[in-house]
């Protein structure tokens, strides 16, 4: 082989090494950028989620306080009703009893 076809060829050697070592240094950076994104990603959906779980707590303590007081004044309507029927029955009861001693 000439001296030429051997340089020639170290050269190419070189060179096909160069791309190979660039190639590599290539595929590491973007392994290192994919999984960079890929942090930030969950990071974002992990913030995301926090924020949609506050709101539904926040919308179920409203939707419980606002149920609460409904049952509050349904149960504060049937307790008046329930206290005018127990008056009445006690007016009449006394009435009867009056009745009773007054014709005994």
């Amino acid at each position: 082989m000439s001296m030429d076809a051997i340089t020639a060829v170290s050269q190419a050697e070189a060179e096909a090494k160069a791309t190979v070592a660039a190639a590599e240094a290539k595929a590491k950076q973007m392994v290192a950028a994919a999984e960079n994104a890929g942090k930030l990603a969950v990071d974002a959906a992990v913030v995301k989620a926090d924020s949609e779980i506050q709101e539904l707590r926040r919308q179920a303590e409203e939707q419980a306080k606002a149920l609460a007081e409904e049952l509050s004044v349904e149960a504060a309507k049937k307790k008046a009703a329930l206290r005018a029927d127990a008056q009445a029955k006690l007016e009449k009861a006394a009435a009867l009893v009056v009745e009773r001693i007054v014709n005994s």
